[in-house]
């Protein structure tokens, strides 16, 4: 199985670009990722996008029955072989609290309930956004809400993220964690709905996907760097 499913090319970025990369990765926490670099439109024909296989019938991803919004226009989905124990992988991913530790985007983090992340747990956190030619530079507040989870196996959360000049109504994002030879397989998928994201479709896509990708690739990152002791 090749190490990342799906894996697009991406280009080469300044600085700016990879602020704009870095912004967008952590939006998707909240089901929803604003802007930043996207991902390259140089890949293989039927895999730009890559929402193409999430709208099939039967594709998208469920956690303890519910996937994402089958309505929504803006959609993605993309996955990854992590080669780390899968309680690494799900502990990175649920300890939401440390998150700031190894996603440099998310400024600030606060939860509003005590006790381990379960469903009907919520949590308020902040990244800024760099300008882009149609939106401010703002700083994204973000209140996810957990609604489905199955431990070691899924979790699905869903949630707005509100700034100045800048807002997503609703985003809906599900993540599972399947064990394969060598590793885990994770999975992801978010829609978002909202009138000026769905203004302009193929660009939400556009970063909707560079934010997951980004988001896969610290995930991996950071647990192979724990599995090795470098982390």
């Amino acid at each position: 199985m090749p190490d990342t499913l799906n894996q697009q090319a991406r280009p080469a970025t300044s600085r700016t670009a990879h602020r704009m990369r870095a912004a967008l990765l952590s939006v998707p926490l909240a089901a929803a990722v604003l802007v930043a670099a996207a991902p390259s439109q140089s890949a293989a024909p039927g895999q730009a996008g890559r929402a193409d296989h999430a709208d099939r019938a039967g594709a998208s991803l469920t956690c303890r029955g519910n996937g994402v919004d089958p309505a929504a226009k803006i959609r993605y989905r993309t996955a990854t072989v992590i080669h780390a124990p899968l309680r690494t992988i799900w502990n990175l991913q649920t300890d939401v609290e440390r998150w700031p530790s190894w996603q440099p985007p998310v400024t600030s983090m606060k939860r509003l309930d005590a006790g381990p992340l379960r469903e009907g747990s919520r949590f308020r956190w902040t990244t800024p956004v760099p300008p882009t030619s149609t939106t401010p530079a703002t700083t994204l507040t973000i209140t996810s809400t957990v609604q489905q989870l199955k431990h070691g196996t899924c979790i699905r959360w869903t949630g707005p993220a509100i700034g100045k000049g800048l807002r997503i109504d609703r985003g809906v994002h599900v993540w599972t964690f399947t064990k394969v030879w060598g590793g885990v397989l994770v999975q992801t998928e978010e829609t978002w709905t909202g009138a000026q994201v769905e203004a302009d479709v193929p660009t939400s896509i556009k970063y909707l996907g560079g934010g997951l990708e980004e988001w896969l690739k610290e995930l991996k990152a950071t647990a192979e760097a724990r599995r090795s002791g470098k982390g």
